[in-house]
């Protein structure tokens, strides 16, 4: 570990108290007392944002560990220093997070993703040069079974006269989103001017780099968008997620399915109406699932999705009952043979 002092030539002695000004410069040591841990969060978010580096859902997410830390903090009374990321609150940290937030698998593991990128970044600027939490184990994320339609559940949706306008443009949304494969909060960045006759041309400005997305237009997709004259009915992200629900309980998808997940080596089961299943993700699982059941490659699904990752891709995708039933058909087509089989 190195100390590099940068001095002017100046007409003063060199002092102690300059090596010390300096020193305290270089390890962000300051007043005794002083807990800047969380001075050093703000600070990590900021240069984030201010870089363009996160989208509006991981400002969000870094927003509540935020929250979610300070809650830990009063609830175990464990005051939070760099020095104090060690093994013990990693288990303390665990066990609040599973135990008391009821946290499953892939939301502790996540959380837990987010925070040691804060520590990275505070051991880099020298807040700290603890680096123990570079050892603390994720458990294991799982696959959740979740939902995705077919198309004959986007037909109904669309063939459906609903007497509400608010969630006709609720379904409307969903619809396209499930068409287009795009995340819901990309959907705000469609505009006439960047909408050609095939394609949705999208650009997200946090990426500079990062190169256009062309979006194929379908009929439905079409007819949407001429339907809001380029400018979907958005609303709060929440309050789609609250309605979306209404609008598949006005079609009767109310009959009960089996949610299912992971609490450390638990799997916990619940049953649930179909309605309360589907949210705003559900539209882009759906656009995933119905374009591999259709045999379309990864790359060219990833082309429109804008994925990077090809695992993370794939998680989207889940093969259904029925699928599995009509590939093993398929492939076992053997014809029995007429004569009777002794015995029976």
């Amino acid at each position: 570990m190195k100390l590099k002092v940068y001095t002017k030539r100046i007409n003063e002695p060199f002092t102690s108290k300059i090596l010390k000004k300096a020193f305290d410069l270089e390890f962000k040591k300051v007043a005794a007392g002083k807990n800047i841990f969380f001075e050093a969060y703000d600070e990590f978010m900021s240069e984030k944002k201010k870089g363009k580096e996160w989208s509006e859902a991981t400002i969000k997410r870094y927003d509540n560990i935020k929250n979610i830390l300070k809650k830990f903090e009063i609830a175990k009374k464990y005051k939070f220093t760099f020095s104090n990321i060690n093994d013990f609150f990693h288990r303390e940290f665990t066990s609040y997070c599973m135990d008391d937030l009821k946290h499953i698998n892939n939301t502790y593991s996540r959380n837990l993703g987010l925070f040691k990128t804060f520590m990275f970044w505070a051991r880099k600027k020298n807040y700290t040069y603890n680096d123990a939490f570079i050892e603390f184990k994720k458990v294991d994320r799982v696959i959740t079974n979740q939902i995705a339609l077919t198309i004959e559940d986007l037909n109904k949706l669309m063939q459906h006269q609903f007497e509400s306008s608010k969630l006709e443009r609720v379904r409307d949304v969903f619809v396209f989103a499930c068409v287009t494969g795009m995340r819901f909060g990309e959907l705000s960045l469609i505009t006439k001017t960047n909408v050609t006759d095939n394609f949705i041309i999208l650009k997200e400005d946090k990426d500079e780099t990062k190169e256009a997305r062309e979006i194929p237009l379908t009929s439905i997709s079409r007819y949407i968008l001429l339907k809001y004259d380029y400018k979907l009915p958005l609303i709060a992200n929440q309050k789609q997620n609250e309605y979306i629900k209404d609008v598949f309980q006005e079609l009767k998808y109310n009959h009960k399915v089996q949610k299912v997940t992971t609490k450390g080596k638990e799997n916990i089961k619940e049953d649930m109406f179909f309605y309360d299943r589907i949210s705003t993700h559900t539209a882009r699982r759906t656009f995933i699932t119905m374009m591999k059941r259709q045999g379309k490659s990864d790359k060219l699904i990833a082309s429109i999705t804008g994925h990077n990752d090809m695992k993370t891709l794939n998680q989207y995708y889940q093969i259904s009952e029925p699928e599995k039933k009509e590939a093993m058909d398929e492939v076992f087509n053997i014809e029995i043979p007429l004569k009777k089989i002794s015995g029976n």
